[in-house]
């Protein structure tokens, strides 16, 4: 693994860390959840890393084969499931990708809220609300989430390496991601 790729790998799961330990720190003044704890534990969330299915990976342009976990506990009830995959072609970019899917029990409002987050704003995906944003712990990456039942699925894509030939915005490239993958995941 180039070094470039495994200092995003570390931030990614920085990022990931960031994510499943909560939104607030319980100062005074900072914003809270708005789901509780308790709620959180009864919510089974879909399994992107293995209810997602090959045919749906290909159509949305990602290497099943690539698939690394960075959060899937073996049992038991999970706030975040995520998985990452690689872009099988350019069709949304030119250059090496890597789109990460989150399944999460967390919502829309309380991404609106976390202190991490930049260069928010709203967007649609399929029929469902969504935001597009940024996380100040992991520049190189774009994010797209949308609404679910459960609490949202939100969609990553990054570069790869740092090649000169790239092209392609990456919250463009995260938007088609999720726009591909929508249809695939549970409303």
């Amino acid at each position: 693994m180039r070094s470039a790729d495994l200092m995003r790998t570390a931030v990614g799961a920085v990022v990931v860390a960031a994510v499943v330990s909560g939104c607030g720190g319980g100062e005074s003044g900072s914003a809270q959840p708005t789901t509780t704890t308790r709620d959180l534990e009864k919510i089974i969330v879909f399994n992107v890393c293995s209810e997602l299915g090959d045919d749906a990976l290909l159509e949305a342009g990602l290497d099943p084969a690539t698939k690394r976990v960075l959060t899937d506990p073996p049992t038991g009830v999970s706030t975040w499931r995520v998985c990452n995959w690689k872009s099988l072609d350019n069709r949304y970019g030119v250059g090496s990708q890597r789109v990460d899917v989150f399944s999460t029990s967390h919502t829309l409002a309380e991404t609106r809220v976390k202190e991490s987050v930049t260069d928010l704003r709203d967007t649609t995906v399929g029929n469902r609300p969504g935001l597009i944003f940024r996380e100040k712990n992991d520049p190189e990456a774009c994010y797209v989430a949308f609404e679910a039942e459960q609490g949202m699925f939100e969609v990553a894509a990054t570069w790869l390496s740092d090649e000169d030939n790239r092209t392609g915005d990456q919250c463009d490239l995260a938007a088609q991601y999720a726009a591909a993958l929508e249809p695939n995941l549970p409303k």
